[in-house]
């Protein structure tokens, strides 16, 4: 079964949005160049192969990746889909365990010693 987040990715008339990117003139001639020879008609054509090509890797990662496994996992176990995402929000802007005290114990020990 298609998720309806692939069968709007999927669908060629979904709507488009104009953008403006600021990008070196030296990139731009390489993308003019290459574009031909990976069969685009034009650089455009390949700049929005390339984004999409990462949005989809990006996209694997966080809706089939190990941590969206685990949010899964959790969920199956009873932890309220709401305390998981706290905890992620809270994961990716925290520093690993140990980090701190690891950086408390440096610190102490630098202070010490000045």
């Amino acid at each position: 079964m298609i998720s309806k987040h692939l069968k709007t990715r999927l669908n060629k008339e979904r709507p488009m949005t104009s953008i403006t990117l600021r990008i070196p003139t030296d990139v731009v001639e390489s993308l003019k160049w290459i574009a031909p020879h990976k069969g685009f008609s034009g650089y455009q054509a390949l700049l929005k192969a390339y984004i999409s090509e990462g949005l989809r890797r990006d996209e694997a990662v966080h809706l089939f990746g190990p941590a969206a496994r685990l949010a899964e996992a959790l969920q199956k176990r009873g932890v309220s889909a709401k305390l998981i995402e706290e905890a992620a929000k809270e994961a990716s802007t925290s520093p690993p365990l140990g980090f701190l005290e690891e950086t408390g114990t440096q610190q102490q020990e630098l202070s010490s010693e000045g």
